[in-house]
């Protein structure tokens, strides 16, 4: 089942009212142990369209205590180059911390353990195994690489950042599967309020004013999916792991919406900048931060590029040739643009000298 909301000015008590409608008390108990998992991918405040709005994960802190839980944690790890606890800082969760008395932790700085799934090993952060119940809170937004990123992805900020890097060297989609089918998720509430529907480090947020609740991440996700415009089947995280057993896709007979649909179109417009954009680059086991972080520069230069090409990824490592490398994986080419990740601005600055005197 899937309940959906539409927020008027109180983000707060539309989150806490669709917990409310939706089926949460069937799976939880007032002894568990709960970590709450946002998206805070980036140390951006939550209305540019990158992280999860506080004031829902409030809104689950309060329906928990009300229920009965008493043990309560916020985990996080930031993308690779960001901070979680800047993040938590500039994103509103340090002054939740201490209004709730809910701890903060950063995965990153914690330890982990692998595990496996089929072919799949993965490593997994031991704070997000060692809960009774995962409270995923994705935001639903772009992704510059699969194109949607909302429940099942979020669960990447689980991992540590080697591990990462290493899904993007596997091609992404099927690591983010398999974890989805080791880490089990107790409950899911979007924050579909403004995500930024052309990459996933906000920006360019598109205000829909939805928050959807739901079990299970891959059965959410197939809808949400739909919302900005794809099939289930264009996400190649979703298709798998639908194969590998992590969940079914939705059925419209099962989905409740409340409040109507105030000012929130079901396909909200995008101008897919990495659709655009991407023609444009010969991309090898990426990290999503550098390739989000080059096409919003790509965004920003606003015309063909005066380069020979443009080389980003792991698999570039010890290549060299003509034409701009991104990042330290492709130091050897002619222009090179440093960092891990490289920065949007840096990347920009780049494209500028190249052109013509």
């Amino acid at each position: 089942m899937i309940f959906v909301s539409y927020a008027g000015a109180d983000i707060l008590k539309t989150a806490y009212d669709t917990l409310v409608k939706s089926d949460i008390t069937s799976h939880l108990d007032k002894n568990f142990a709960v970590s709450i998992k946002p998206n805070l991918v980036v140390e951006r405040p939550a209305g540019e369209g990158a992280t999860t709005h506080p004031e829902i994960v409030e809104a689950v802190i309060l329906f928990l205590k009300d229920f009965g839980v008493s043990k309560i944690k916020i985990i996080e790890s930031s993308g690779v180059g960001h901070s979680a606890a800047r993040a938590f800082k500039i994103c509103g969760y340090e002054a939740l911390s201490k209004k709730h008395g809910v701890p903060l932790a950063d995965l990153a700085a914690g330890s982990y353990l692998s595990y496996k799934h089929g072919v799949h090993d993965i490593e997994i952060c031991d704070a997000a195994m060692d809960t009774d119940f995962l409270f995923n809170i994705p935001v639903l937004k772009a992704h510059c690489q699969t194109r949607l990123t909302c429940c099942m992805k979020n669960l990447k900020g689980c991992i540590p950042d080697r591990e990462k890097r290493r899904f993007h060297s596997l091609g992404i989609h099927k690591p983010v599967a398999a974890l989805n089918v080791l880490v089990k998720t107790g409950y899911c509430l979007v924050d579909g309020i403004c995500g930024d529907l052309t990459f996933e480090e906000g920006g360019s947020p598109v205000v829909s004013n939805r928050i959807i609740a739901g079990r299970n991440p891959l059965t959410i996700d197939s809808y949400c999916a739909e919302l900005i415009g794809y099939k289930p089947d264009e996400i190649e995280y979703i298709s798998y792991g639908k194969k590998i057993g992590a969940g079914e896709y939705y059925n419209e007979a099962d989905v409740r919406i409340f409040n109507g649909r105030i000012n929130a179109p079901r396909r909200p417009d995008t101008n897919r900048a990495a659709d655009i954009h991407g023609r444009l680059i010969n991309a090898d086991a990426a990290c999503s931060v550098c390739y989000a972080s080059l096409i919003g520069a790509l965004d920003k230069y606003g015309k063909e590029p005066p380069v020979d090409g443009i080389y980003i990824g792991q698999g570039y490592k010890n290549k060299s040739g003509a034409g701009m490398g991104i990042g330290n994986c492709a130091c050897g080419y002619d222009t090179h643009v440093e960092g891990c990740p490289a920065r949007t601005e840096d990347i920009l600055d780049a494209l500028h000298e190249s052109e013509d005197p």
